[in-house]
């Protein structure tokens, strides 16, 4: 294990314990870390990303044992559940402890390990397996798509106002942080150059746009969450200009209506006979 990279001594306990455990563990060829590892920001609060390779004849049987495997890596274990909820059924998300400590378990096939988002620093290996297999492929971080996010964002306003003129105040909360994690933070660290997901550490990677991305978060107001939704056009405005050339291409159809559906929003609001 590395010794250049700090780590407090609850994730330096458990990566000792899992290497000297992992060896011994049948069908796996090599662990590795990604996460904040790679970058030596570990802290107190974050989680362990670790990727156990697993013999491709062995792949079944792994996936059935993935918690008798983590309680194996560290006796500490305390549950775990997979992550269908995003979509991957290889990770195993798991609490350890006391102390707690989140690991996150992503199990793969020596055949698969090619095909990644980063390149996770290799803890341990039989034969140099691992490295071997991540020879074979480059990382590639999936990166905002400004032109996915442009066909989709006036749809999102526009549902959006609809909720908040409706009533339907936490469903707005939620649609906000998700046009903040979908659409305008991923755009901010495309321009920045800086690889992340969602929201993650945008107060510490982005410290002026997260000041600005204060604008869009509401209470649970009627009011509030219509302002919110303003702001968050203006900014998502800015961001895209500042992509690109101001002024050169024509406002579409569906931006123009659902910009004037919003700003007419606030007087909606008001009207008599509401109670929102």
């Amino acid at each position: 294990m590395r010794n250049d990279v700090y780590m407090p001594a609850r994730h330096r306990t458990f990566l000792e314990r899992a290497l000297a455990a992992v060896p011994g563990v049948e069908g796996i060829v090599g662990l590795a870390a990604g996460g904040s590892f790679i970058a030596g920001e570990i802290d107190e609060f974050s989680d362990l990303d670790l990727v156990l390779a697993v013999e491709p004849s062995s792949w079944p049987e792994i996936l059935e044992r993935q918690q008798a495997i983590a309680a194996e890596l560290d006796p500490s274990f305390l549950a775990g559940f997979t992550g269908e909820h995003v979509g991957e059924p290889r990770l195993l998300v798991c609490l350890y402890g006391p102390p707690l400590l989140h690991v996150d378990l992503k199990f793969v096939s020596l055949d698969d390990v090619h095909e990644r988002i980063e390149d996770p620093v290799v803890l341990w290996e039989r034969d140099g397996r691992l490295s071997a297999a991540l020879a074979r492929g480059e990382a590639r971080y999936p990166a905002a798509d400004p032109d996915w996010i442009e066909e989709r964002f006036w749809i999102w306003a526009h549902y959006l106002a609809d909720k908040i003129e409706r009533g339907e105040i936490f469903e707005a909360l939620d649609a906000l942080a998700f046009m903040r994690s979908v659409a305008l933070a991923p755009i901010a660290f495309r321009r920045a150059g800086v690889e992340a997901t969602g929201v993650r550490r945008v107060e510490d990677r982005l410290p002026a746009f997260a000041t600005d991305l204060e604008r869009t978060a509401a209470g649970v107001d009627a009011a509030a969450c219509a302002a919110a939704l303003e702001a968050a056009i203006d900014l998502y405005t800015e961001l895209r200009e500042a992509g690109g050339t101001p002024g050169t291409v024509e406002m579409s159809d569906v931006e123009r209506e659902v910009r004037a559906y919003v700003a007419a929003l606030p007087a909606r609001l008001q009207a008599p006979g509401r109670d929102v």
